[in-house]
């Protein structure tokens, strides 16, 4: 809903609270409640009045009879309303009053919900059997809705039928999410209440993933009227959807080519650019040694427009040329090719979410808005298994195994390039040993141009929770190691626990011991000893925020080795932390020191 006019109404002081985080949260970009209105005086009805038709969405804190009664009179069609999400004066729960799924009522209510720690109640007939609306669901997978009878579609999954499907285009891995068991394989003869995912225009309900690339040649100075009509005979004469054009493709010398750029501006697609030795190395229907000696390749169209879709393209429409007509100036060339997936990175967005130590009530609400809104989960599977009841029938899960971290980066930033929100999920705060970075290594590689929105959401680091379960053990400066030397050579380890001990440190290990790495623990302990006493007091916790969590007591001296693992979070004081009463402290001073 970012790129959308979301307002927030409360219609008492009651709900300004509710309103007010949900402002705080991104989720309404305009807000008007008692005593903050947008014009002093206005009622709720003068209000929604007012923005209804240029506003995509209204969340209103209130009654769900209140808000009927005031939107009643503005209604005008399912087509032209926008989205109603009712909320309560606690924030318990969000109702989708109007809009479900064309407006996207019931995506906005489940953001709503999962911001405010509340619960979606979804009434309509696709979500309360835990099926896909198929006249939205689409929206989420990165691709344009087109025509049909989308009405009688819906109707017909209402009444239980089993809508028959066709995939020629597009990400396919929609089929396995939970909320497509109903669906068949299209049969030989058609049903009237097919759907089909392609590039094409035609009868049945269509949707249009962006897997069409434009390779575009013309004359330099070319008008812009020229490509716009070149463009839409070209599609129309081959039963081709603009909504499923993925960019535009040319040669590099066009990239300053005014009518190019504007073109794609407008449709907001963008532009690749490949030099002519690339070029000239695909093979094409139509080369032209007019265009071999002037261009250094022998197509620019065909050529740039299998490239662009390459590995597995496919030329849908070979190069057609057109003419200036009286007004204009110059001549192009346009060719059509289809990829085998999709692409659209400028749709995509991805989400880099810390699940927190796996306790749900530990999520934070960004982390749990982050997940609500992703269509596909990306993690390791014991991450995920902790967060399945968030998910839902509509959402993917893609497991990764523990140590293929750059696999599971890969995966994720290749699902948002091709359009859709992904979750790539981390344990603890996924910028502390998390994915974050190097999720972000693999993002800053591609063309700026060519990146999907990044977002980092934060979540509580397993050192913070054992702080928390221990007592107050973090008062003064602290530090964090990791005691693998899978990525770190070990000698750089030493180095920093030494310092850690010489600068007396509270110091907290992660990675502290596995089966393959039983040593290390016991090393690091004794270069802590070498700064520290043997008294000095640790925490070792386990499992936390799980049902096997154990939180103990020692002191580094005494500190049992081999209970500790993978699982574990070991919590090493400094020379002033203290036990006492089963509690560790840390003094928020040294000794001789004055506290304002």
């Amino acid at each position: 809903m970012s790129d959308l006019i979301c307002w927030g109404l409360a219609l008492s002081r009651a709900g300004a609270p509710v309103l007010e985080r949900l402002d705080q949260g991104g989720l309404v970009e305009a807000r008007a409640e008692p005593g903050a209105r947008a014009e002093p005086g206005a009622s709720a009805a003068e209000l929604l009045s007012q923005h209804w038709k240029g506003a995509s969405a209204f969340v209103v804190v209130g009654a769900c009879g209140a808000v009927t009664r005031l939107v009643a009179p503005l209604l005008q069609g399912k087509e032209h309303d926008p989205a109603v999400v009712v909320v309560d004066p606690q924030g318990r729960f969000a109702i989708p009053l109007l809009g479900g799924h064309g407006a996207g009522a019931e995506q906005l209510s489940q953001r709503v919900a999962a911001l405010l720690g509340g619960e979606a109640v979804l009434t309509g007939a696709s979500s309360g059997s835990g099926s896909l609306a198929l006249d939205s669901f689409g929206l989420a997978w990165g691709w344009r809705k087109g025509l049909g009878d989308w009405d009688g579609l819906m109707k017909a999954a209402a009444r239980g039928e089993r809508i028959a499907v066709q995939q020629e285009s597009g990400c396919p891995d929609w089929q396995g999410l939970d909320a497509a068991a109903t669906l068949l394989e299209l049969p030989a003869e058609n049903p009237p209440e097919q759907m089909l995912i392609s590039p094409r225009l035609g009868p049945g309900c269509r949707w249009h993933p962006p897997s069409l690339w434009l390779g575009f040649g013309c004359e330099r100075d070319t008008s812009l009227s020229l490509l716009e009509r070149l463009l839409e005979q070209a599609l129309d004469g081959a039963q081709l959807a603009m909504d499923a054009v993925a960019g535009l493709a040319s040669i590099d010398r066009k990239g300053d080519e005014p009518a190019l750029l504007e073109l794609a501006r407008r449709h907001q697609w963008p532009l690749r650019l490949f030099s002519a030795e690339a070029l000239a190395a695909v093979e094409v229907p139509s080369p032209s040694q007019a265009v071999l000696k002037e261009m250094g390749t022998a197509s620019v169209a065909e050529a740039a427009a299998l490239l662009a879709a390459s590995p597995q393209s496919e030329l849908l429409l070979e190069k057609r040329i057109e003419r200036a007509q009286p007004g204009e100036r110059g001549a192009a060339t346009l060719a059509v090719a289809l990829t085998a997936g999709q692409w659209a990175p400028q749709r995509g967005k991805l989400h880099l979410v810390g699940s927190g130590p796996g306790q749900l009530d530990l999520l934070t609400p960004e982390a749990r808005l982050a997940l609500a809104e992703s269509t596909v989960w990306v993690g390791y599977g014991l991450y995920l298994d902790l967060l399945e009841p968030l998910r839902r029938p509509d959402q993917l899960r893609r497991d990764g195994q523990l140590t293929q971290e750059r696999d599971r980066c890969r995966l994720a930033l290749e699902l948002a390039e091709a359009g859709l929100s992904v979750a790539l999920v981390s344990s603890g705060d996924s910028g502390i040993y998390g994915m974050a970075g190097l999720a972000l290594e693999l993002w800053l590689e591609h063309d700026p141009q060519t990146r999907p929105a990044f977002s980092v959401h934060p979540g509580l680091s397993a050192l913070q929770v054992a702080a928390a379960r221990a007592g107050a053990p973090l008062m003064h400066d602290f530090c964090t190691i990791s005691l693998s030397d899978r990525l770190t050579p070990w000698p750089t380890i030493e180095k920093r626990l030494r310092a850690a001990a010489s600068g007396d440190f509270v110091v907290a290990l992660y990675n502290p011991r596995s089966l393959g790495r039983d040593w290390q623990l016991g090393k690091a302990r004794e270069l802590l000893l070498e700064g520290r006493s043997a008294d000095t007091p640790v925490v070792l916790a386990r499992q936390l925020g799980r049902a096997e969590e154990s939180v103990q007591l020692h002191t580094l001296g005494e500190l049992p080795l081999e209970q500790v693992d993978m699982l574990s979070l070991v919590l090493v004081g400094n020379s002033t932390s203290r036990h006492q009463d089963g509690v560790m402290v840390t003094p928020r001073g040294y000794p001789g020191a004055e506290l304002n």
